[in-house]
């Protein structure tokens, strides 16, 4: 795990997009997006993200982060 991973946040379920913070989890997953930066998020927001986030590429790329 790289240093950049390891003090990243999970950016929630949405990316922080809409208005919610980052839930602060470590980041496990990133997911990859149509002309956005990838969405970093935990286990816990992995599903909400790719059916909520904007720009999710379907099928989903997702990256383990770890």
């Amino acid at each position: 795990m790289t240093d950049r991973y390891r003090a990243a946040s999970c950016q929630g379920p949405y990316g922080g997009e809409n208005g919610f913070d980052d839930c602060g989890d470590p980041v496990r997953f990133e997911v990859a997006r149509h002309l956005r930066e990838p969405l970093r998020v935990c286990p816990v927001h992995l599903g909400p993200s790719l059916l909520l986030a904007e720009g999710v590429l379907w099928p989903p790329r997702i990256t383990l982060v770890r």
